[in-house]
């Protein structure tokens, strides 16, 4: 049976590389990783996972927390977290927070108890979370806290973008229908749309306030945004969306003709609906992908760790939802 030493000779690498290759394949480069892997297959060699992760005191799963599974952003970012995961060689263990902030922090010490560290995805008790984390290897995915590493969007700048989309159709009052309160990206949104608001005197962003951060949300915003007199409204996610254009089109009333609607996240939900949804999309899948990259960073050994937040890019998307503004609001 060949050896962790009679791969490293064939390859003309260390045995070190070797075990890197089949534990942390991300951090060995490809041309080097692809000569390993040709040899233990021609080798027809088959690593010890369990007595390699034994000697190392690690054990070979990430931890991934989400507050809704249901939600189809946590479920393409959770498709692309398993899926870099299973090429890093780990498992991934996933939590459902059920949007419950106070539970957050139970969870968060439940899973770094039993992985080898946690992907913590849009939380909702920051603050608490990050007492919780000391000594954790945390990446924080859709959020940004001092001294963890983190992949987020700048969610300002994508507002900018689609109140500047709005603005040119037309549109001059704008209802906001924010998700979560304790919600980093939502802060974002706002912060972006009052910089709109700032650059265009004549720009009216109405602020509706929070809601649950699903179709029964979005549904219930519907009325007051048709109250006060908006011609578009922005929302905070596609789900919600879906849900406010849900309750108009009961109202009798027509999309985008009497009120454009703007969703956000760019998930599997906008493209099909009745109306296909404008909305600034975003590549879940591969920002989960790169929180686990950024969970495999290598770790000074003074426990050091100078990754700070990598960015990541969205895009707006414009579909039927979003139209030149009427001439007045209409709730006819």
């Amino acid at each position: 049976m060949a050896t962790i030493h009679d791969v490293a000779s064939a390859a003309g690498v260390s045995t070190a590389t070797v075990s890197r290759v089949f534990s942390q394949p991300l951090q060995v480069s490809e041309p080097t990783r692809l000569r390993v892997q040709a040899a233990a297959s021609a080798l027809d060699y088959r690593p010890n996972r369990a007595a390699s992760l034994l000697r190392s005191g690690r054990t070979g799963t990430v931890g991934l927390l989400v507050p809704d599974l249901e939600n189809p952003y946590f479920a393409m970012i959770t498709k692309g977290v398993q899926a870099r995961a299973r090429e890093s060689g780990l498992t991934t263990f996933v939590v459902d927070s059920d949007e419950n902030a106070d539970r957050e922090p139970e969870f968060l010490r439940l899973l770094a108890a039993q992985t080898d560290g946690v992907l913590l995805c849009s939380p909702r008790a920051l603050a608490e979370d990050a007492k919780a984390a000391k000594g954790v290897n945390v990446v924080l995915v859709n959020s940004t806290y001092d001294g963890f590493p983190s992949v987020s969007v700048d969610y300002a700048a994508g507002m900018m973008k689609v109140a500047e989309h709005l603005y040119a159709l037309g549109h001059r009052r704008i209802a906001y229908i924010g998700g979560p309160q304790t919600s980093w990206s939502d802060k974002m949104r706002r912060n972006g749309l009052a910089i709109a608001q700032e650059l265009k005197s004549d720009l009216e962003i109405i602020d509706l306030g929070s809601f649950a951060p699903r179709v029964t949300g979005g549904a219930a915003s519907a009325d007051l945004a048709v109250a006060a007199g908006a011609t578009a409204s922005i929302v905070f996610n596609d789900l919600m969306a879906i849900g406010l254009m849900n309750r108009l089109t009961e109202r009798g009333l027509n999309i985008p003709g009497n009120m454009s609607v703007i969703g956000c996240d760019g998930t599997s939900v906008a493209q099909f609906a009745a109306v296909p949804l404008t909305t600034f999309q975003i590549d879940l899948t591969g920002m989960g992908a790169r929180a686990v990259d950024l969970f495999n960073r290598p770790i000074s050994a003074d426990g050091g760790d100078t990754v700070g937040n990598t960015p990541w890019p969205g895009e707006l998307v414009v579909r039927a939802s979003s139209g030149v503004a009427p001439s007045a609001p209409s709730t006819d």
